[in-house]
């Protein structure tokens, strides 16, 4: 009809692929011009784009040395699609909004509430200058302690560039690294250095939402006196699951390194006792989908690569820096494991009961996610050349955005680039919201009509 416009109706999840392809595309764009390669050729557009897409999906894996062959316009331009894929595409588009005093409407709050994992509307735009407020502190601090370090080593310009970007890098859990292409393997006993990026990786990787509940306890405990068991019960079950199970998992991974590489002459064996605690400390936290590393991956056992790909797949925790299935829905998963071999109908932790529909959605994130990853391994054990463990290990990286690697980025085929970069994308997005994403809408709601229910053998 004459006079009607066009209206393209995306719900919240399609409008995040979106937005975050546009970020890769202009990334794409900006690192394939010539300027932004010392050489002064462009790169290509493909390992442009493999670059850009680890930029903004905070993976960390690169097919060209990020120090050797980016300019400082190619440096400063990644770490900006970092900054964006970290903080998140409507976390930063609601950044602007706000200073230029628009209104954030309905939608756009819905968009944000899809992008952060959050359950209610209340307060989204206030949960989002907090996130903004506490990452400039964060990053700003992290930065200034690196300084202390990489100032007198690079001098004033470059050491201050080369600690924020380290500082970016960590805390959004990108792995990217301008040392050398060595990640932080120069630095590998130098404690100032590790406890920094370690504290950074861990502080991006609990969650934002978390960081306010931390908070909002710590007043309520200052407040009251209260003691530290009053404190931990005062805090969201979410927030008890993500610090129990990333204590857990952290625990547990500096034990095993330190246990099976003491004296693995290629990794910890030849190290001090200090040093040796140090990186089996650091090697626990950074399969948590940072993507640093100080020293060969390559020259691990097969049993602590097996122990990082683990790792690697559970990730850090939602509404975070971190990729991986979460930490919270592998708690879920393990606490109704747990219920069913107790005889328990209930699914319950600390005291409360989780719903069935969590359970279902980390039964789907569990599924999709398995799926994906044994069906890219399966391609690049056709398409690439190598040992199976490291195109496993690769894809793992890839999926939950790690950026860890054995030596397999780099030599890459151009189809192997392809399905990498696809692969970072949809871990960054997540398989539930990339399926969300990509599902069809239908008016009938056929899922309303409960059919009769009959019983089959399960085990």
């Amino acid at each position: 009809m004459k006079g009607r416009k066009f209206k393209i109706d995306l719900s919240p999840a399609q409008i995040l692929v979106l937005g975050f392809l546009s970020v890769i595309l202009i990334g794409s764009i900006l690192l394939s011009l010539p300027i932004a390669s010392n050489n002064g050729e462009s790169v290509g557009f493909v390992n442009a784009l493999f670059t850009a897409t680890s930029a903004v999906c905070v993976t960390g894996l690169v097919v060209v040395n990020t120090l050797a062959h980016w300019t400082l316009f190619g440096q400063i331009v990644i770490l900006i699609l970092i900054q964006i894929g970290g903080l998140g595409f409507m976390t930063m588009a609601t950044a602007i909004f706000i200073l230029i005093g628009r209104k954030i409407t309905l939608k756009e709050r819905l968009i944000i509430q899809e992008a952060l994992n959050e359950y209610t509307l209340s307060g989204m735009v206030r949960l989002i200058i907090r996130i903004l407020i506490g990452t400039l502190i964060i990053e700003g601090v992290g930065a200034l302690l690196l300084a202390i370090r990489f100032v007198p080593e690079y001098g004033l310009a470059r050491g201050l560039f080369v600690s924020i970007f380290h500082s970016v890098s960590a805390f959004c859990n990108a792995g990217f690294d301008i040392i050398g292409g060595s990640s932080l393997t120069p630095y590998s006993g130098d404690l100032l250095v590790n406890f920094i990026i370690i504290t950074l990786i861990i502080l991006g990787g609990l969650g934002f939402t978390v960081w306010w509940d931390i908070i909002r306890a710590g007043k309520l405990k200052i407040e009251n006196n209260l003691s530290m068991k009053r404190f931990f019960q005062k805090l969201t079950l979410h927030t008890k699951l993500v610090l129990s199970i990333s204590a857990t998992l952290i625990t547990l991974g500096f034990v095993f390194f330190f246990i099976v590489e003491f004296n693995n002459p290629n990794t910890l064996g030849a190290m001090s006792l200090k040093d040796k605690l140090i990186n089996a400390l650091f090697q626990a936290v950074t399969p948590r989908t940072a993507g640093f590393n100080t020293f060969d991956l390559t020259e691990l056992t097969d049993a602590s690569k097996l122990m990082t790909i683990i790792q690697m797949f559970i990730g850090g925790s939602p509404a975070g820096t971190a990729g991986g299935i979460k930490t919270v829905t592998m708690g879920v998963l393990a606490v109704s494991v747990i219920s069913v071999i107790r005889g328990h109908e209930r699914t319950e932790i600390f005291n409360r009961t989780i719903p069935r529909d969590v359970i279902r959605r980390a039964l789907a994130v569990l599924f999709i996610s398995v799926s994906l990853v044994i069906g890219v391994t399966m391609i690049l054990s056709l398409t690439e050349t190598g040992d199976f463990m490291d195109i496993f290990f690769e894809s793992i990286s890839a999926f939950a955005t790690v950026g860890l690697s054995l030596d397999v980025t780099s030599s890459l085929s151009f189809l192997g680039k392809i399905i990498i970069a696809i692969t970072m994308f949809i871990g960054r997005l997540g398989p539930v919201t990339m399926a969300l994403a990509f599902s069809l809408r239908g008016s009938k709601r056929k899922g309303q009509i409960k059919k009769p229910e009959e019983k089959v053998m399960v085990g």
